[in-house]
């Protein structure tokens, strides 16, 4: 009966932890405001694979848009070191504390995509997640929007709890493994309030709570009672609905369907399920940005993975950047430069016709497509 033992401590010290973290949820901390800071600080990480190439079409966009700015004083853009694949091999730490020091000088962050090993004799956590947890970024926003078939959604994904917080934190036995999730109500209830406050501020009616609730009856049944909670007290202008995971995953390709949702709120595993779907309807992970927000500090970063296929099949002039360079929209839009995220927007868009851009060696090459970009910006 040892493994028995095993598993309760563990499971014990799990809860414990948890039951710290969501105290310390519950200490409402005062959002950061931009407005107020004499100076923003821009960090910018590459991460691996293709992110390097990805920071440095970044990076030159947000020195051409606002140059100005960092003239004046009111931006810097700091190099963050460290958070490639070796040094966290290296160091045994999915971001080490050197890079986690480099951040606290900042207000946002820039990266690039970040490999996780595979399960197995390296057993290091995802470093998305742990910065996400350091942070407390519990919003994971990822908007999709392909107009000609009148699809504009966002996505709000809970960045914190669900399957992935302690996906590292499993058991395994000689017969069997097991794996936890959790779900809290203050977890729940502020990504819930994001969503549909974000709704409200965007003009949108429909929120759509997306879960397995049917079959993961504590949890997701839990993530669907309290968002309905928050609806019904705070939102009452709003259509709320709810869907199964695997059945709005269906929803999602049908064309009949696809402009009637708006807004989704959903657990961590489903939201990046979900997501990543939609931004293939879009047209491709390489044309997805997203964010990940907190009430103190904020990343963004594309939606896809580190690529390694397009390294190994040569492929790297032809990356598409527009994941990176979305991201940098959403990033200017967060700090209070609307107007330069709109002038981006237009702009990734334009330079997307005359040099489309697929990550193929059929299609635009990833200079071509940022030259004419930055030819626009800079008019």
């Amino acid at each position: 009966m040892e493994f028995l033992e095993r598993a309760a401590a563990h499971f014990r010290e799990l809860l414990l932890e948890q039951q710290q973290r969501i105290h310390r949820i519950q200490q409402e901390q005062k959002a950061l405001d931009f407005a107020e800071l004499p100076c923003i600080q821009i960090a910018l990480a590459p991460g691996d694979g293709i992110g390097p190439i990805l920071i440095a079409c970044a990076q030159a966009v947000l020195k051409t848009l606002l140059r100005a700015e960092m003239e004046r004083g009111k931006l810097t853009l700091l190099d963050i070191h460290g958070l490639d694949l070796e040094s966290r091999l290296a160091q045994n730490s999915p971001v080490p504390d050197s890079v986690l020091e480099q951040l606290q000088h900042s207000h946002v962050l820039l990266k690039g995509p970040t490999t996780t090993p595979q399960g197995g004799k390296i057993n290091l956590e995802s470093a998305n997640i742990t910065l996400r947890r350091h942070f407390d970024l519990y919003a994971n926003v990822r908007p999709v929007c392909i107009p000609q078939k009148g699809i504009d959604w966002c996505f709000f994904r809970e960045n914190t709890e669900g399957a992935y917080i302690l996906g590292s934190r499993g058991l395994r036995f000689p017969e069997f493994a097991i794996d936890f999730a959790l779900t809290s109500r203050p977890g729940v209830e502020r990504i819930a309030r994001a969503a549909m406050q974000y709704a409200r501020n965007a003009g949108k009616t429909r929120v759509s709570i997306v879960t397995k609730a049917n079959i993961i009856k504590a949890g997701d049944g839990r993530f669907l009672e309290i968002c309905r909670e928050i609806a019904v007290r705070e939102f009452p202008e709003l259509k709320v609905d709810d869907w199964y995971i695997d059945i709005m995953a269906a929803n999602l390709l049908n064309e009949e369907l696809q402009a009637g949702f708006e807004v989704f709120v959903l657990p961590n595993l489903y939201g990046d399920i979900l997501s990543d779907e939609a931004a293939q309807i879009q047209g491709g992970l390489g044309t997805a940005g997203s964010a990940n927000i907190g009430k103190r500090y904020a990343i963004f970063e594309p939606v896809h993975g580190s690529a390694p296929r397009l390294i190994a099949e040569g492929r790297t002039d032809f990356i598409d950047p527009r994941s990176i360079l979305r991201s940098c929209s959403m990033l200017l839009r967060h700090i209070g430069y609307a107007e330069e995220a709109i002038r981006l927007d237009a702009a990734i868009c334009e330079a997307a016709v005359l040099h489309p851009i697929t990550g193929f060696a059929d299609a635009a090459k990833t200079a071509d497509f940022m030259d004419e970009l930055l030819l626009r910006l800079s008019a």
